[in-house]
Parts: structure tokens; C-alpha cells; sequence
């Protein structure tokens, strides 16, 4: 865990909390030039599954990542609802915030919804912040597609309200690790630092309602697709074909329902590319700046 404990707050260290309506959202902000690159991470994840893809973005353009509420180092407040809607909010007004006025989105899992509801108030003419493209890692963008994992399972079994109690994190670490590839599985000291994440200031009590993002999508599939597919922009999936709870049959649907979409699947990849791959993450989202 000492190792763990040092990344983090090595990362820690490398952003600061930016009030955004009175709540404390961790972002880092590197790199400089006229281009932008805002990251949304996924559930149960944060800004700090990202830190190997940033290094090789920062020298082309400016790289937000931030925890969103409930999430990584950002404020845990008990009382929140945690729905996507408000994590879009966020994300807009941290952009603002920020001095971002336009940028590439690359989103992860539930960044992916996030990044959906965006593109959607954009074309409703109701977003400030100009998306010029949008990058998508595996996650479920379709809900009757998706697959629920043990874990998520439970966590949805539950009442929709924090836990009275701490979970014990380490049972989590099977199911978590059975969503990376076999070629990239994560090493001891990253779960460890996940789910210390996870634990943070009592976020680990908030999971049973962070997890209700994925019924939230559910009840607005029809408007979340909708903003995916009228995008005008550029758009590309990047999917890791072992992912087991976001399959791959997830983005070659997506190609079909908008065409214009680039579809790259990794055999050797599972949930998580930007940990597993984060190499040919970074590749790729500079080949999309370049163009």
C-alpha cells in the first residue's frame, strides 16, 4: 500500500480543488497550445486512470482530468444525488472555469453517458463549451447491451442511500481485476490505489448510489444515443475487445447507427485502456488532434 500511497499523492500533487458551486473538484490542467483534451473517467474509477496517457498528450495540447463528484479526491457529500445530468453540469462548469472554450472529449465507461448529454445539449444549442470531437473507451453506451458484473449487482441490490457503514474494499479486488485483459492485468500497488480512491473520504459508503448512473442511462438511453448519433463531428471508439461488462458488439453498433464512426477494437485489451494501453491511447487521440 506505501507504494500506492505514493502515487496518489504524487498525483495529488500535481492538481488542486477548484470550487464549482461550492463543492471541491480535483483537476489537473497540463500541457499548453490552442488545442484542448477534457478527460471523463468512468465508475468506480477517477482522473488518476489517465495519468500515463497525459505525459504524452501535455507537449501537443492542454489536458484537463478532474474527479467528479463523489469520485478519486473531489468532495464526497452524503447528501448529493450523483446523477449524470449534474456530472455534465460539472463538467461544463469546471471547462468554464478552467478557460476552456472548446475541446477533444475522451471519455471512459460512465464518462462515456457524460460525454453522450453534452453532445446532446450542443445540438439543442444549450452548451457553452465547443466539443470539435469526441474519443470513446469502453463503456456501456447501450444499455440492454451491457453486462452486469457480480459486484455491480450487489451494489445495486441495495437501497439508494449511503451505507451506514465502510464496505470492505478488498473483496472488491477479484471482480475488479476480472475486467482487465489477460495480457494487462493490473499490478497489486494500481488496485490498490483504485480502491483507495474508492475510499477516500468515506466514497466507499457512496457506491450503492454512485452505481445508479447505469439505471439513469437506462431511463434516457433514447436521449443519450440520440446525442451520439446527430454529432456532426468527428467521432472514434477506441474498445478493448475482453471487456467483459462493456462488450465489443457496443461500438460496432455504434458504427452502424452513425457511420461515420471509426471503430478501433484492441483483441488484447479488456475495460480499461487507458491502464492497460495507455500508449496507444495517447497515440491515438494525437493522431485525431493532428487531423
Amino acid at each position: 500500500m506505501d507504494q500506492a500511497l505514493r502515487s496518489i499523492e504524487q498525483w495529488r500533487s500535481r492538481g488542486r480543488l477548484v470550487d464549482v458551486e461550492g463543492r471541491a473538484i480535483f483537476a489537473t490542467l497540463d500541457g499548453d497550445g490552442p488545442r484542448a483534451v477534457v478527460l471523463l473517467h468512468g465508475f468506480p474509477g477517477s482522473s488518476f486512470d489517465w495519468r500515463w496517457v497525459i505525459p504524452a498528450l501535455a507537449p501537443h495540447a492542454r489536458v484537463v482530468a478532474f474527479d467528479f463528484l463523489g469520485y478519486g479526491l473531489s468532495d464526497k457529500p452524503l447528501d448529493a444525488s450523483y446523477s449524470l445530468f449534474e456530472q455534465a453540469d460539472l463538467t461544463e462548469q469546471l471547462a468554464r472555469t478552467l478557460g476552456v472554450e472548446g475541446c477533444l472529449l475522451v471519455a471512459h465507461d460512465m464518462g462515456n453517458a457524460v460525454a453522450a448529454e453534452l453532445l446532446r445539449r450542443a445540438e439543442e444549442g444549450r452548451l457553452e463549451l465547443h466539443v470539435e470531437g469526441v474519443i470513446l473507451t469502453n463503456g456501456s453506451i447501450f444499455d440492454e447491451e451491457a453486462e452486469r458484473s457480480p459486484g455491480q449487482r450487489f451494489l445495486l441490490s441495495m437501497p439508494d442511500e449511503p451505507l451506514p457503514m465502510p464496505l470492505p474494499l478488498e473483496a472488491l479486488v477479484p471482480g475488479l481485476a476480472a475486467t482487465f485483459s489477460n495480457e494487462h492485468q493490473p499490478s497489486r500497488e494500481d488496485l490498490e490505489a483504485m480502491l483507495w480512491l474508492v475510499g477516500h473520504r468515506e466514497g466507499d459508503r457512496l457506491l450503492p448510489r454512485l452505481i445508479r448512473h447505469v439505471l439513469e442511462r437506462r431511463l434516457n438511453q433514447e436521449r443519450l444515443t440520440t446525442g451520439l448519433v446527430d454529432f456532426p463531428g468527428p467521432m472514434t471508439a477506441l474498445w478493448g475487445e475482453q471487456d467483459p461488462l462493456a462488450m465489443v458488439e457496443m461500438a460496432r453498433r455504434l458504427g452502424e447507427l452513425r457511420p461515420g464512426t471509426e471503430i478501433l477494437v484492441w483483441p488484447d485489451v479488456g475495460h480499461w485502456p487507458a491502464l492497460e494501453v495507455p500508449d496507444r491511447v495517447a497515440e491515438a487521440v494525437l493522431e485525431r488532434l493532428s487531423r
